[in-house]
């Protein structure tokens, strides 16, 4: 059965240094989080890489669902998966100054993971 969820996601950031502005980082420039979140994850529907009914939900209605596979989709394999992915793009976004450190995962308003390396 396929249940949806309306995921929260808090990041929390770190830095070396901050800008001249004094900021750990302009949120006003994380857009390239939310275009990633937009193209991969949003009205996507999140399958386990190791989930075997995964392609026959797929293939039963192919252009129905924006698919997307990771490791787990529990709270906590999501954070951990999102950690991998938007840490190195802001270290690239500001040349390795800034940097994540955790995310949250918030399922609902009672239910939340967090990852922190």
């Amino acid at each position: 059965m396929i249940h949806g969820h309306n995921w929260g996601i808090a990041l929390t950031f770190g830095c070396h240094q901050t800008d001249p502005s004094g900021f750990v980082v302009d949120f006003g420039e994380l857009h390239y989080i939310r275009d990633w979140l937009d193209a991969h994850l949003d009205h996507a529907c999140l399958f386990n890489a190791d989930d075997p009914l995964k392609e026959q939900i797929v293939q039963s209605a192919p252009t129905a669902f924006k698919t997307y596979i990771l490791p787990s989709c529990s709270s906590e394999g999501i954070a951990e998966h999102l950690f991998a992915i938007f840490n190195p793009m802001v270290q690239a976004a500001t040349k390795g100054r800034a940097f994540i450190t955790q995310i949250e995962i918030f399922e609902d308003s009672k239910n939340s993971a967090t990852y922190a390396p």
